[in-house]
């Protein structure tokens, strides 16, 4: 077995270090000084590496969403969404990944490179993945033909960022599914 280039084990480290440390004393009080002593590089390496602790600790972040979050298509546009959200907040709704999450858009509040690079990296994927999915369904006659698809996104995703970002509350798969009757019911199918 290949051991990876030093360069990508350093990467690694530093990511590592940065995760661990954000899950354990918050964002906040995350330094560049802590996370080189954690991960044992140099600052200056990791300088080099990325301009700013918020762009450090958006790609370490980044690097923990493996999981799926693509759509299925079984035909029902229904079952399909309610499939991928349920994965979307189990992912959100559970650490590591959703207090770092919640973490990283605090910051991006006051940082406008991190709020372009979430959008780019993570934000507008997935609301282009809904949008196609949504589009699929209405060419396919499960939706009505005069729904707007881009603004479904916005309202499928508005009570989800709001429970998850300002009331804090749990997202629940119950939440999850009473949105998606509320969104549903407003869209309607074709007569």
């Amino acid at each position: 077995m290949t051991e990876p280039p030093r360069g990508v084990g350093r990467t690694e480290a530093i990511m590592r270090a940065t995760l661990e440390l954000g899950q354990e004393i918050g964002y906040a009080k995350l330094s560049i000084e802590a996370i080189a002593a954690r991960a044992g590089a140099g600052k200056h390496t990791i300088y080099r590496r990325w301009p700013s602790k918020g762009a450090l600790f958006l790609d370490s972040l980044l690097s923990l969403h493996k999981s799926d979050l693509d759509y299925p298509d079984t035909g029902d546009i229904f079952a399909d969404l309610r499939t991928q959200v349920h994965a979307a907040i189990d992912l959100l709704g559970n650490p590591p990944f959703g207090p770092l999450y919640r973490a990283l858009v605090g910051e991006a509040q006051y940082d406008p490179q991190i709020a372009a690079a979430l959008n780019d990296r993570f934000i507008a994927p997935q609301a282009d993945m809904t949008v196609a999915r949504l589009k699929k369904a209405q060419d396919q006659g499960q939706l009505s033909p005069a729904f707007d698809v881009s603004l479904a996104m916005v309202i499928l995703s508005g009570p989800l960022y709001f429970q998850f970002l300002v009331t804090q509350e749990p997202l629940t798969h119950e939440y999850v599914d009473r949105v998606l009757h509320a969104l549903f019911t407003g869209m309607g199918k074709p007569s």
